[in-house]
């Protein structure tokens, strides 16, 4: 299967999972701070979510490299995802990703970063 290109962040979440259980993973996590430990616990929420076969890999990966104390959202890179892969439609990328379909046409086009003001066009404040 053609899956899009992961950016750096997400990359290492991928090595040690696989794409269907790292988008599993973003998911659930992205956006929060998570502690990955050296063994996971069986009555842990990372567990719980990918099994512990997988939760082991993740920790067995974070321990050869420094993964982010925060898991990264990666919206952009899931909204192609789900387009790519899963042959998902605009609104329910939206839907999943808790996004404005406005956003998901927006990353799908490669343009994920909003536009800076023209700042020739701002008035500046008189000052007293």
């Amino acid at each position: 299967m053609n899956h899009p290109r992961p950016p750096a962040h997400v990359e290492p979440y991928i090595t040690a999972l696989g794409f269907e259980l790292a988008v599993k993973f973003l998911l659930h996590f992205g956006g929060t701070e998570l502690y990955i430990p050296q063994t996971p616990s069986a009555k842990s929420e990372l567990v719980k979510v990918l099994g512990m076969e997988a939760a082991q890999a993740l920790c067995d990966h974070a321990q050869r490299i420094i993964l982010q104390r925060r898991v990264p959202n990666a919206k952009p890179w899931l909204a192609q995802y789900f387009s790519v892969v899963e042959d998902m439609s605009n609104t329910a990328i939206a839907r999943k990703l808790h996004a404005t379909d406005v956003s998901v046409r927006r990353w799908l086009a490669g343009k994920d970063e909003r536009p800076m003001p023209d700042m020739t066009q701002m008035r500046q404040l008189k000052l007293l």
